[in-house]
């Protein structure tokens, strides 16, 4: 294994690719730009991580570095709550943030109520379409979900 994989790109990269995916998709997802997202894709390639063909990325869930790799994810930044913050823009899916987080937002961070360390719900409303996706990025990354009728909170 290079060294050079170990670096947020490549984590932003493997955190929100998807079985069947193209780098266009996920440059887009990253904010990477198309190059640098086809290096580093390209250099996981060579370990096995994504097959690529011409115009798809195909990710083989079964490589040894894809698994460790989300183990260290989900071991170091599960805990922290920024992280579950940033993770949904790496999902690719449209959502508002409700209840707590939307006044939250609103007021720049001056209202934070019923919420602490070890209890801290981030509240968001997905689309219907985006449901399963949403899911299974959180099965990936172990993020812990209850779903309610029209609201899915982390």
């Amino acid at each position: 294994m290079k060294i050079e994989l170990i670096n947020p790109y490549v984590l932003k990269i493997l955190m929100s690719v998807r079985k069947e995916d193209s780098i266009n998709a996920i440059s887009n997802r990253i904010s990477l730009s198309y190059g640098w997202t086809y290096k580093w894709v390209r250099e996981l390639a060579k370990l096995n991580v994504v097959k690529l063909t011409r115009m798809k990325v195909y990710l083989n869930e079964k490589s040894e570095f894809y698994k460790k790799t989300l183990r260290y994810i989900r071991y170091f930044l599960n805990k922290d709550i920024q992280f579950h913050y940033n993770v949904l823009e790496l999902f690719g899916i449209k959502y508002v943030f409700t209840q707590t987080d939307a006044v939250f937002i609103w007021t720049k961070g001056g209202y934070n109520i019923s919420r602490y360390k070890e209890f801290y719900p981030i509240f968001i409303k997905i689309r219907k379409k985006d449901k399963k996706l949403f899911e299974s990025y959180c099965k990936r990354l172990n993020l812990r979900i209850k779903l309610k009728e029209s609201r899915i909170s982390l």
